[in-house]
């Protein structure tokens, strides 16, 4: 049974700021309070650079697998690791900076993607036609004779069911010449002769 990371969130939001308050005290007393500042400033530019140097490259990337009708999984989770990436440099603090550029190292965002890509479900859904469907690793072939006959066995099951009328079109005869029936008015603007005109 696999845990959520979710319960950890909670300890993270505390110990996170305890770790940088402390890293402050440190460095700050090493360098000063002046170059500590200065040091915050620093990365967040360069990291700003980093981010959009590595996003655009990603863009085209995307496009790319786009354009060859691939689904970009990997790309756009990469897309994620280096906006997370962003936001944790612009944050004030040597933590999350060093998270930060951590994340802008491939390496590192490919081990992340192998972490969760072997926890994750993936699968696809056409409209019609052939294909394989991917689930937790085992490959399903379907076709439009299966969605054929999963249509027709719906139909099967409402028509047993005596509350629903189902009709074909052999339902939907002409009755007027039927005894006990009037025939139909000549002026509606539904009778045959109507639509003919």
């Amino acid at each position: 049974m696999q845990r959520s990371i979710f319960p950890f969130v909670p300890f993270l939001l505390l110990i996170v700021p305890i770790l940088e308050i402390g890293v402050f005290i440190l460095i700050g007393g090493q360098i000063g309070v002046a170059f500590t500042l200065l040091g915050i400033v620093l990365t967040a530019l360069i990291g700003s650079i980093l981010l959009r140097k590595q996003g655009l490259a990603l863009l085209g990337q995307v496009q790319s697998e786009f354009n060859q009708g691939k689904v970009p999984g990997k790309a756009l989770a990469h897309g994620v690791m280096l906006l997370v990436a962003g936001l944790l440099l612009l944050t004030p603090g040597f933590v999350t900076d060093s998270l930060g550029f951590l994340l802008f190292v491939p390496p590192v965002r490919d081990g992340i993607w192998s972490f969760f890509a072997s926890r994750m479900t993936v699968q696809s859904f056409g409209a019609g036609g052939s294909g394989f469907e991917q689930k937790s690793g085992a490959q399903f072939y379907h076709s439009e004779q299966y969605y054929e006959y999963q249509n027709q066995n719906a139909r099967d099951d409402r028509s047993s069911d005596p509350s629903i009328i189902d009709l074909d079109d052999a339902d939907f005869d002409e009755v007027s010449n039927k005894p006990g029936l009037r025939s139909p008015d000549g002026s509606s603007p539904w009778s045959d002769s109507n639509k003919k005109e």
